[in-house]
């Protein structure tokens, strides 16, 4: 084993099979960035057919398992950098974030204890701290980095239900889910991300719980049917776990009215989540902020760096307005987080997060966050929205293509419509809508989203990349056409 040094430490050999790994690996990345395809366009057969499993008795070594990953992995990666990438909340990474992706993989700290991440966990805490002064919350530390939206939002949907339980006199974490489960109701939009009802079967409550909010002519939660709901609800003697106000649906990037819904929900004690993984961004923005009005107002957050905060994957943060609730969840471990270490004022990370073992992943929005400053970060992040506006104009100036809705972040939902086609029915021009986005993907070019808005099924662009012009776009939208009058002539 210690010819190979296949394991990092500060022996001489094993710093240099690294240095090695690192800069076979880097040359690579600098390569596979200037292919001019977004992608190679294998078909998921033909990926099938040629990635193979190389496991042998006596190994490749480093150099020959890096030269297959760059084969089979690297080569037939989609560039996410590349400006017809536009089909998802998929964003290009900042290049210090890669840098800090590096010392995270290296030192490979475990966020569950302070004294496996003893610097790690105190800068997590001060950039907490940092994003709750963002919001408007009260100073203090109650919120911990997450994998992603999903679980964030199942955290703050499992305090709100621990919550709503403990009122009543009863404790979750020890007895379980007790009386009339059917009785107990989530209201969150028609257009809330999948991972309310997900997170719901995952909290005992089932898909049942989840009572869908009727939407206004901009996607937003519509205030007069969200009223009506909760009455309907006290009507039935029905309670209300929870209301999810979304801060950027995932398709139309729409903003619930935050404040109103706030208001709303004091009225009845019903905890109020937002699910701003994609418009919390605007917390740093010059021009938009403001569509964030009331944020503050809401008992929990989740937030996404991996969407417009331009981080690697996965770089998440969940907000707890008033630290009290975290004792809904509370463990203590003698390996971990002991009573003695809590006496002595260790902070140990793990009572307020659903991971045990978890990544240093707030290093990249720190490093991120000092290289940049605050006012070219909020440049970048109000970029994508002005530009997705840029965009909405020019194709409503185009005779084959239909604007579906006015942007609200940056992402343009359309489709390709012309007045000779419209004749034909929905039915085909929605198939052939579907099959411009099989199409382009098929053949590397380009990536645009299928999805549907009001049950129309229509393309989608989502302009996170700030090195992308209007020109790129314009491009993108020529290939589109074409992509369409080809499959119409064949």
């Amino acid at each position: 084993m210690s010819k190979s040094n296949p394991i990092l430490s500060a022996s001489l050999p094993s710093i240099e099979a690294y240095r090695q790994a690192i800069e076979q690996s880097s040359q690579a990345v600098v390569q596979w960035l200037q292919q001019p395809e977004m992608y190679q366009g294998k078909t998921i057969a033909e990926l099938r057919e040629c990635i193979t499993l190389d496991f042998t008795v006596q190994g490749l070594g480093n150099q020959a398992a890096i030269a297959r990953a760059v084969e089979y992995f690297l080569k037939d990666s989609l560039s996410v950098h590349h400006p017809q990438c536009v089909a998802h909340l998929h964003c290009p990474s900042l290049v210090v974030s890669q840098a800090a992706e590096v010392m995270i993989n290296a030192t490979n700290q475990s966020m569950d204890s302070w004294d496996q991440s003893p610097s790690a966990t105190l800068i997590e805490i001060k950039l907490i701290e940092w994003l709750r002064a963002q919001v408007g919350y009260p100073s203090g530390d109650a919120g911990v980095f997450t994998s992603g939206g999903t679980q964030s939002n199942l955290t703050g949907l499992m305090l709100a239900r621990d919550a709503f339980f403990a009122r009543q006199g009863h404790a979750v974490q020890q007895d379980g889910l007790v009386g009339y489960l059917s009785k107990i109701k989530v209201l969150c939009s028609e257009n809330a991300h999948f991972s309310v009802r997900k997170n719901m079967a995952l909290l005992g409550l089932g898909y049942q719980s989840v009572t869908l909010v009727k939407t206004d002519q901009f996607a937003r939660m519509d205030l007069n049917d969200l009223t009506e709901k909760v009455a309907q609800a006290k009507a039935k003697d029905e309670q209300i776990l929870v209301i999810v106000a979304t801060a950027g649906t995932t398709d139309a990037g729409a903003i619930d009215p935050l404040r109103a819904i706030a208001t709303l929900a004091a009225q009845h004690q019903i905890w109020v989540h937002v699910d701003a993984a994609w418009g919390g961004a605007l917390l740093l923005s010059e021009k938009y902020r403001d569509y964030l009005d009331g944020i503050e107002s809401a008992d929990s957050i989740t937030l996404d760096f991996h969407k417009q905060f331009f981080q690697p994957i996965s770089c998440s943060a969940f907000l707890l307005k008033e630290t009290r609730h975290y004792e809904l969840m509370r463990y203590q471990a003698a390996y971990l987080n002991s009573e003695f270490d809590e006496a002595q004022g260790v902070p140990n990370l793990v009572a307020k997060s659903l991971q045990t073992t978890r990544r240093f992943d707030a290093l990249k929005l720190w490093m991120g966050l000092e290289a940049l400053g605050q006012k070219q970060y909020a440049e970048i992040i109000d970029y994508g929205i002005t530009l997705a506006q840029q965009v909405a104009r020019y194709i409503a100036d185009q005779s084959s293509l239909a604007l579906m809705i006015q942007p609200q972040l940056a992402s343009v939902l359309f489709r390709y419509c012309p007045p000779t086609l419209a004749a034909s029915g929905d039915t085909a021009v929605a198939l052939l809508n579907q099959r411009i986005g099989d199409a382009l993907l098929a053949s590397g070019r380009a990536n645009v989203g299928v999805t549907e808005f009001n049950g129309v099924t229509c393309l989608k662009m989502t302009l996170l990349n700030p090195t992308v012009r209007l020109e790129d776009i314009k491009a993108l939208l020529a290939l589109v056409v074409d992509t369409a009058e080809q499959l119409l002539a064949a």
